[in-house]
Parts: structure tokens; C-alpha cells; sequence
């Protein structure tokens, strides 16, 4: 039976591979900053089978000692500090967790076994003010934010420990991905929640900021699924996973309150200052190299996935 290695698996992407992983046969175990507070994860306290160890990701040795007692035969990894309005709140620790660390995980593969397979989850923030739209693998990366900067050295290390080392080490571009485990301080489900607020008379209004701003949104089942398939293809190599559709906020807004029976126009107000600076180039992704070589394709649509979204806060605020 095979071993996989899922660090932040307590987070949304985390949590969706370990059941997809699962489903497939595989022995999971997680790596977690917080051991006691992951034991308490909903997901994870449905897989008994799943095992925990704890890393600082500062502490190279303790992950060489970890990929020794587990043996996975593939690592995932997950952890790192999330985009968003923080991004430019700690750029010495993002640079440590989402771009050191990755470093440090590369070389305990290195020291341990190179025969593992390793999985990056990048970003599209690694283009930044891209200069082409849609954005493919070959296109020019310019971060705007420490996050970004922080995910294309670990971009940079993967390619270099694949050239030098022979390690089959791999990065996933990964654009918006969402789902109901999503966070609330994202806009996806900061939307689908307070809609179902709205509904069940618990809010009067949302406040948002751009609602014409445009994004390449996923379902992260999907997502994940991709990454997955990046680790049984006989060559390594990075990809692009994304819907190549984008969406506005607006109709994010207007799916979410008409599944509702809800003029979002009623409830929706802007802050003009949320506003994010306008970018130059739409952040969209094509993923054709991962449909050619993987024979990945995103099988949720957008309105499906709101649509799931606003039934799972339905079912929780109910509950």
C-alpha cells in the first residue's frame, strides 16, 4: 500500500487530498505546526487511519526524521501562509514558510530517499502584473508581493533539485480554488455565507469591495485532483491548474443570492475602500498542458460551485 506525506492537511486543499488519497488506497499522514489543534480538524477526526506528526518549519532535521519513520513514496505540500490582504504583513516569515521551507523539504528528500515524489502548490501570484492573458507555463514571472516572490523561489529551488539532483519534484501553478471549507475572510464564501445570513434574516447587508474584479475560480477537489496526477506521469514537470474562465465578484454575488430567491442588488453594497489597485492584465490560466499531458479536466463548474458553497453554509448556520 502506498504512503503519502500531506503537509498542511488540516487547511481546504490538505483535508480534500487526504479524502481523495484515501479513496484511492493510500496510507496518509499529515504534518502539522499544531498537533493538539489538528487532532480536533472535523475532516480529519472522520479518518481514524490518518497519523499526525508535528514540524517547525524551520527544522530541516525534524523533517528528514519523519520522512524516515513514514516512508512516503509521495509529498504534498500545502503549507504556507495564504494570499490576501495580509500579504505584505510579515514578508521575513512568508519568505521562511512559503519559500525556505519548501527548500529545506527538497533537500530531507534529497538526504532521505530521492525516489520521492514531491508536489508544490504554487500560485498564480507568481506572475503578478502578468504582461500576457491568459497566462501559460512559458509565461514571464513578476511578483508584486512577498507571497508571490516567496512562492516563485520555491518555484526556482524545485527546478533546480529537479536539474541537479534528479528529483521528481514538481510545481503546481495553482489558480483561485474554493469550496465550502474555504476560509470566511475569502471573498467566495465571505459571500456565500452572509448570503445565507441575509436569507435567514442573521444579516442585512454585505459589503464588498470591487464587485467588477475578475478571477479564475475552481473547485479545490479539482484542484487537488491535478496534483495527483503531476505525481504518476513518468516525467516531472510543473503545470498550470486552472478553469481558464473568469468570473467577476458581481457574479458571484448574483448566482449566490438568486440560488436564494435574492436580488443580490438589494444587499450587495461597495466599499470603495476595499478596492484592490486595478491589474493590467487579467489573472487567467490555461491549463492546456495539464489537459494534454495529465488528461486533467476541471469537472465542477463556477455555478455549481457556488451552488455548493451556499448549501454547505446553509446546512451549517441551520445546524
Amino acid at each position: 500500500m502506498k504512503n503519502a506525506l500531506i503537509t498542511g492537511i488540516t487547511g481546504q486543499d490538505g483535508s480534500y487530498l487526504t479524502e481523495y488519497l484515501l479513496a484511492k488506497g493510500y496510507h496518509v499522514t499529515g504534518v502539522v505546526r499544531d498537533l493538539a489543534k489538528a487532532k480536533g480538524n472535523e475532516v480529519l477526526s472522520q479518518h481514524a487511519g490518518v497519523k499526525l506528526d508535528e514540524w517547525d518549519m524551520r527544522d530541516q532535521g525534524k523533517f528528514s526524521e519523519i520522512l524516515r519513520k513514514r516512508k512516503p513514496i509521495e509529498v504534498y505540500n500545502f503549507a504556507a501562509y495564504t494570499s490576501g490582504a495580509d500579504m505584505f504583513e510579515d514578508s521575513v516569515d512568508i519568505g521562511e514558510v512559503n519559500g525556505l521551507a519548501v527548500t529545506r523539504i527538497l533537500d530531507s528528500i534529497r538526504e532521505v530517499n530521492l525516489k520521492i515524489r514531491f508536489c508544490q502548490a504554487s500560485s498564480r501570484e507568481v506572475f503578478g502584473e502578468a504582461v500576457e492573458s491568459p497566462q501559460t507555463e512559458r509565461t514571464i514571472t513578476n511578483p508584486r508581493s512577498p507571497y508571490g516572490a516567496a512562492k516563485l523561489y520555491a518555484d526556482a529551488m524545485i527546478n533546480i533539485y529537479r536539474e541537479r539532483y534528479k528529483m521528481f519534484a514538481c510545481s503546481a501553478i495553482l489558480y483561485n480554488h474554493e469550496s465550502p471549507r474555504r476560509g470566511l475572510h475569502f471573498v467566495t464564501r465571505k459571500i456565500t455565507n452572509t448570503a445565507v445570513r441575509i436569507k435567514l434574516g442573521l444579516e442585512k447587508e454585505l459589503l464588498l469591495g470591487n464587485l467588477d474584479a475578475q478571477r479564475d475560480w475552481g473547485f479545490a477537489g479539482d484542484t487537488v485532483n491535478a496534483m495527483w496526477l503531476m505525481l504518476q506521469q513518468d516525467q516531472a514537470g510543473d503545470y498550470i491548474v486552472a478553469t481558464g474562465e473568469t468570473h467577476t465578484v458581481r457574479e458571484l454575488c448574483e448566482h449566490a443570492f438568486s440560488y436564494l430567491d435574492l436580488d443580490y442588488l438589494e444587499y450587495v453594497r461597495e466599499d470603495v475602500n476595499s478596492y484592490r489597485p486595478v491589474e493590467p492584465a487579467i489573472l487567467v490560466g490555461d491549463a492546456n498542458k495539464a489537459i494534454s499531458e495529465l488528461g486533467w479536466n476541471a469537472q465542477v463548474t463556477f455555478k455549481e460551485l457556488i451552488c455548493m458553497m451556499v448549501d454547505a453554509d446553509m446546512q451549517l448556520l441551520k445546524s
